[in-house]
């Protein structure tokens, strides 16, 4: 229930006009979020078409696919400090145009791409005006909307990510099938030039009255560190071999310097993040289980696109409609999760959100290439209603831990932990999926010319393309790829689960419970109160 105009006018600094038109504003920076994440759902159904030879794709081995998707995440996150305290500073709508205006250049440059380094090069570029969009979309939701209403409000555009999930996979099966690879990029053009003209006319804008001085310093200390450490790990899965200098180097390297920013951070008068926000156990919860969800998921979403579409055979609009399951419970209880938090309070809400996360994640540890199609529907409905019992909690909890106008801040620090999560999750497990599979190839790769052996066990593209070559002799080989991938994609669904249960602990025993104060049933604020106690302690 919103606050009658009367009080809200005397206890609110938003314009009567602003507060009119603010769910038209919601649909508008819900267009923004969806050319971002659509994106990223479009290329996990396109990177078995990316990884076949010219001129179906681009012939990507797996670790570029790792850094065609990896180069977006790891620029996003390392620019969203910067993004959102820019925001605070200049104005949301500003850098807001900025940002889809580069999204939109970058994706029609990444549709010309004519190699796996063009490819990823546009996509750091994507990502650079990603990271001007997804803050700045939250923190003017943020300055829209009265407080009573935000748990809402954000349930919505946290369930629009649901939306892209759907769109994006289906969107890319048909471009695929009836046009080349890039046409998954280009089709972001008419999407961004719509955006960028409702948002002219309808978005207002907004910034912080006493911004601070930005942060380059810890700014470039992240991106050094994050790129360093999941070079390290994507090399090391490439390589099978953790041990190898390169690998080792890479890996402690990034975590030095990831160590010197966070040291940096706490001693700097301007932080590009205040660290003193994580002394707060349920602000850090919070960003924590975003982080751990999407490092679980993001890993599994890469490796179930190579089981449906390589192992299984289903095209890539198959495998995107596969995906519709996930899409409509984000959908359905995403904008519904603060009815529960409400009821129950964050902790048991967050908590069995990731449990079902982690449940779904471990289910793939017992399918093969026989297992119905009803039980991955089952899944993957699963799976995105734990995800929307976690997401939207958690992101409210961050953004109302903050003043107001220090939504850009907040909304960096949100999509920061989300981001790199993701990117860690992508590496990690992918090159846990990539040793496991080589251990197992390499026996099975005597009939292979010597010369091709090595490339032919990177990953199962790379073994069913050599097989194809074969003709007739490669259907063992067929079969033994299928099978080795199956025992990589186990252990690797074993680990992601794992890490949806550290965050399920996590929560558990972090995040508050049931807020102990009730007030009259329905009054203005009754929402507000469960969000208040998924930020307590500030």
């Amino acid at each position: 229930m919103s606050i009658p105009s009367g009080a809200r006018a005397a206890e609110s600094q938003i314009p009567e006009a602003v507060h009119r038109r603010r769910w038209a504003i919601l649909v508008v920076l819900m267009f923004s979020l969806l050319i971002v994440v659509l994106d990223n759902s479009i290329l996990n159904v396109a990177v078995k078409t990316i990884a076949s030879p010219a001129p179906t794709g681009l012939g990507a081995t797996q670790s570029q696919l790792e850094w065609a998707i990896n180069a977006y995440t790891l620029v996003f996150a390392g620019l969203l400090f910067t993004a959102g305290l820019l925001g605070d500073r200049i104005g949301r709508k500003k850098v807001l145009l900025f940002g889809i205006l580069l999204f939109g250049t970058g994706s029609a440059l990444a549709a010309m791409s004519g190699s796996p380094a063009q490819l990823i090069t546009w996509r750091a570029l994507m990502g650079f005006g990603a990271a001007f969009v997804m803050p700045a979309t939250l923190a003017v939701l943020m300055n829209v909307f009265e407080r009573d209403e935000q748990p809402r409000a954000i349930g919505i555009w946290a369930g629009s990510v649901g939306v892209a999930i759907a769109i994006g996979p289906i969107t890319g099966g048909l471009l695929l099938e009836h046009f080349w690879w890039g046409s998954i990029f280009l089709v972001n053009v008419p999407v961004v030039i719509v955006a960028l003209i409702a948002m002219v006319l309808l978005v207002p804008d907004s910034r912080d009255p006493n911004p601070g001085r930005t942060d380059p310093l810890g700014v470039l200390l992240s991106i050094v560190g994050l790129v360093l450490l999941v070079y390290g790990i994507i090399r090391g899965g490439q390589l099978a071999d953790f041990t190898d200098p390169v690998v080792l180097l890479s890996s402690i390297g990034g975590l030095l310097v990831l160590a010197g920013f966070v040291w940096h951070e706490k001693r700097s008068s301007h932080p590009a993040i205040d660290i003193t926000y994580f002394k707060e156990p349920s602000f850090a919860a919070a960003v924590a289980a975003i982080a751990l969800v999407f490092f679980a998921l993001m890993g599994v979403t890469f490796f179930s696109a190579f089981y449906m579409q390589s192992v299984r055979g289903w095209s890539a609009l198959q495998a995107g409609l596969m995906l519709l399951p996930l899409a409509a419970s984000q959908m359905i209880f995403a904008p519904r999760a603060r009815l529960l938090v409400d009821r129950f309070g964050a902790r048991v809400t967050c908590t069995v959100g990731m449990l079902l996360v982690a449940a779904g994640l471990a289910s793939f540890a017992l399918f093969d290439d026989t297992t119905p199609v009803w039980v991955l529907c089952l899944l993957f409905f699963v799976q995105g209603t734990g995800m929307a019992h976690v997401m939207t909690p958690v992101t409210v909890a961050v953004m109302q831990a903050l003043p107001r106008e220090k939504a850009g801040s907040g909304s960096a620090v949100n999509n920061t932990f989300r981001q790199v999560g993701g990117a860690l999750g992508v590496a990690v497990l992918g090159s846990v999926l990539s040793t496991v599979y080589r251990g197992d190839i390499e026996g099975h790769l005597g009939a292979v010319p010597a010369g091709a052996r090595q490339a032919a066990g990177e990953s199962i593209e790379a073994t069913l393309g050599i097989a194809e070559k074969m003709g007739s002799a490669g259907a063992p080989l067929v079969a033994s790829a299928n099978d080795a991938f199956l025992k990589a994609m186990h252990v690797t669904a074993v680990g992601s689960a794992t890490i949806a249960l550290v965050g399920a602990l996590v929560v558990a025993l972090f995040l508050p419970g049931r807020p102990a104060a009730e007030g009259p049933s329905g009054g203005p604020g009754e929402g507000d109160r469960s969000v208040r106690a998924a930020g307590a302690g500030r």
